[in-house]
């Protein structure tokens, strides 16, 4: 997956339950389309029921198509690590289980090298106090998440799942 055009391009993040993850990059000016799904697995079209038994590989992530004049990659990973705990290896808050790692599936070489910097700059900041288990890795398949999943919080009038 690369650039949809010249004006837009991707971004794929898994930062724990895409419903959450979703809503905050849905209010990011510049971000101009989300969608949850799966990405980073072993089974073709996987379903939620299928990641959720965490035997296909797939994390649970948010595809952004966004516009880098209106909002930079770099604004977008600050965002992605403000909004999860990046030190917490393969859950997010009480949800456990791989589909909720913390990782970047970059779309671009200048993507990577990005994400991989924005860590480096963290952890030499000492911006949180156990190592970024977040791990970046390249763009693979993405699977949309049925369509219940789309805009799940938005649709019940909620900014966000946390108790």
């Amino acid at each position: 997956m690369s650039n949809t055009n010249s004006e837009t391009q991707k971004a794929t993040f898994g930062a724990g339950c895409f419903w959450g993850v979703e809503v905050t990059f849905a209010t990011v000016p510049g971000v101009l389309d989300t969608e949850v799904g799966y990405e980073g697995g072993q089974l073709s079209e996987p379903t939620y029921k299928d990641v959720c038994t965490d035997s296909t590989g797939h994390a649970e992530v948010v595809e952004l198509t966004f516009d880098p004049g209106q909002v930079n990659y770099s604004a977008l990973l600050d965002t992605f690590f403000s909004l999860h705990d990046p030190t917490q290896l393969n859950r997010q808050g009480p949800d456990t289980g791989t589909q909720y790692r913390s990782v970047i599936f970059y779309h671009s070489p200048e993507q990577e090298a990005e994400a991989k910097q924005k860590i480096e700059e963290l952890t030499a900041a000492k911006r949180f106090a156990k190592p970024i288990e977040t791990r970046v890795v390249p763009a693979e398949t993405f699977w949309p998440a049925e369509d219940y999943h789309q805009r799940y919080l938005a649709k019940r009038g909620l900014a966000s799942c946390h108790i």
